[in-house]
Order: structure tokens, then C-alpha cells, then sequence
């Protein structure tokens, strides 16, 4: 229990500082941005004096110190960052409407990432200088110069306007509807997080093979397939998976590009119509859940290297295992 305080703790200590930071710089900054919300709410035929009007309504003409508060007391209270200046819907309500579908492609995207990357870098890692091998590290280093955008044109040209298999935009309503819709615009960014994990992979998988305890689980006549899957791949999947941390924190931006490109109604295009109108409640209130879900990413990485490696548990007060030891060996039986 006390152990689990402190990790806790330890979690908090970096969270809040983060979230602090997020809350701050999306507020200010957005300020920065060039055009007034209300005029732009109004139309160009709007009086000087209808604008006046709409920005006290809209308590924009307060001094920067009072909005600033106005909106931590709205987000503490509420848990809200205010309501639309559009449409005066509450933005917690705009972005739990729009989070599903943003949220189905992060995830449908990790997954297909992690499938096209764990058997492409074992295959180079198994067969090293042969021509599967030389394949896999050309197709990374042209892929992560690919822009994202691109890729989903690309799909949609190939899979919905040549071969017609899956629908070109939107996201349906039918039985099994929601799951073809988000299968391009996943796609296209599993394509563009896989490349680099197909790397780190293969590198740590080279390195693990070649690793002292490998040589000693072969001499003990462990199965081969024992030997990869329990210990290499469990070895070599550390580094990887805190770069899928990274590159899943990094492409939820993306996600929101491609959101675009395939015309689908998520929190892509909530942000979008909202920085073009100045909608600044709910360009802050993406922001910020852009800004949790990086969080909730990373953090969930860490727990997860932490089951897969117990020297991460244990702390320092403890001599650290052996990578890779396996019982039997330890124990000089089979």
C-alpha cells in the first residue's frame, strides 16, 4: 500500500504541474491569435456598437486577469471550460459528443500499429542482412517522411474510390457501419506510427538476441519459441513501448488532421470550425482534453513497463533480476 501511495504520488507530482502548465498556455496564447470573437460572431455588417454589446455579454471586455480567473473557476467547479460563444452550448457537452469517435481511431490506430510492427521487426530481427531485412528498414525511413494527410488520400484513392471496399468519409450508423468508417482514417495513422516503432523494435530485438542470457537459455536447451517470445520480445518491448507513448501522444494531434481529410465529425473538426469563428471555450476545452488524454497515455505506459519489468516496481532498494532470467536456468534444471 505504501509503495502504491508513493507511485501514486509520484504520478500526481508530474501530472498537475502538466495540466497547470496546459491550463496557462492555452489560455494565453489563444488570446494572442488576431480577431475579435464577437465581431466574428456578428458578421462584417455588424455595428461598432453590436460588437461592444456581444463582447460584454460575452464578458470579453474584462481585463485579462478576470477572464483568466472566470475560466479556472468554471474548469475547477464544473469541470467545464465554459460555454460556446457560438452556439452557448457547454463545452463539456460539445467535446463528449465529438470524444468517441476521435477517441475509436487512437485506439483502432494503436492497434494496427502494434500489429503491422511486432512481425515486420521480427522478421528483419530473425533473418538480419537478408533481403526481408534490408525491406524493413527501407519502408520505415520512407514512411516517417510521409505526411499524414497524404497517406489518408492515398487510401481513400485506393480502398474507396478504386476497389470501393470502404466508405470515403462520414462514419454510418449501421451494424458494423462505425467500424469500416474508422478503418482508412486508422489506417492512415497506424501507417504513420508504425515506421519508427519498426525500428526501435528490431534494433532492441538485435540487441536482446545477442545478449549473454540468450546464449545461456540456448546452452540449457530451452524451446527456441520459449526463449523469443517470454524473454526476447518481453525484453526488447520496453524501449518500444514508451516510444508507442510518445508516438500515441503525438499523433492525437494528428488524428485530428486526418479527422479532416476523411470528413469525419470528430474533435477534428469541432477544433477547426472553433479556431475559425475564435470559439475560444471550446478551442480551450480540446486543448485541454488533447492535453489529459497525453497524460492518461503516458502514465498508463509507465504502469504498464513496470508489470512487464519488475525492476521498475521494486525501486532501487532492491538488486535488480537478471533481464530475461528464466527459473529453469536459475535452478539448473529443466
Amino acid at each position: 500500500m505504501r509503495r502504491a501511495a508513493r507511485a501514486a504520488g509520484r504520478i500526481l507530482g508530474r501530472v498537475v504541474p502538466v495540466m497547470l502548465g496546459v491550463v496557462v498556455a492555452v489560455f494565453f496564447l489563444l488570446r494572442m491569435v488576431p480577431g475579435d470573437p464577437a465581431a466574428m460572431i456578428l458578421g462584417e455588417r455588424a455595428t461598432p456598437e453590436s460588437v461592444a454589446a456581444l463582447r460584454g455579454r460575452l464578458g470579453l471586455d474584462q481585463p485579462l486577469w478576470r477572464q483568466f480567473t472566470d475560466f479556472l473557476g468554471q474548469l475547477v467547479t464544473r469541470f467545464d471550460t465554459g460555454d460556446s460563444l457560438v452556439t452557448g452550448q457547454s463545452t463539456r457537452e460539445l467535446i463528449l459528443a465529438k470524444a468517441p469517435v476521435s477517441l475509436g481511431i487512437v485506439a483502432f490506430a494503436v492497434l494496427l500499429a502494434v500489429c503491422i510492427a511486432v512481425p515486420l521487426a521480427l522478421a528483419a530481427a530473425l533473418r538480419k542482412d537478408g533481403w526481408i531485412d534490408h525491406v524493413v528498414r527501407i519502408l520505415p525511413t520512407v514512411g516517417m517522411g510521409v505526411p499524414l494527410f497524404w497517406i489518408g488520400l492515398l487510401l481513400i484513392i485506393v480502398f474507396a474510390v478504386q476497389l470501393r471496399w470502404l466508405p470515403v468519409g462520414g462514419v454510418g450508423s449501421g451494424p458494423g457501419e462505425p467500424l469500416r468508417s474508422l478503418a482508412l482514417p486508422s489506417l492512415a495513422v497506424a501507417l504513420g506510427m508504425a515506421p519508427p516503432l519498426i525500428r526501435s523494435l528490431r534494433a532492441q530485438l538485435l540487441e536482446v538476441l545477442s545478449a549473454d542470457f540468450v546464449t545461456t537459455l540456448r546452452a540449457a536447451r530451452i524451446p527456441e519459441r520459449r526463449i523469443l517470445w517470454r524473454h526476447v520480445v518481453r525484453g526488447a518491448a520496453l524501449p518500444t513501448l514508451t516510444l508507442l507513448s510518445v508516438n500515441t501522444a503525438y499523433l492525437i494531434g494528428g488524428t485530428l488532421v486526418v479527422e479532416k481529410v476523411f470528413g469525419i465529425g470528430g474533435l477534428g473538426t469541432l477544433l477547426f470550425q472553433s479556431i475559425g469563428s475564435r470559439d475560444f471555450p471550446v478551442v480551450q476545452g480540446v486543448a485541454l482534453y488533447c492535453a489529459v488524454l497525453v497524460v492518461l497515455v503516458t502514465t498508463l505506459a509507465g504502469m504498464l513497463a513496470a508489470l512487464l519489468d519488475p525492476r521498475l516496481r521494486v525501486g532501487d532498494a532492491q538488486p535488480a533480476a537478471t533481464p530475461g532470467a528464466d527459473p529453469a536456468v536459475a535452478g539448473g534444471t529443466r
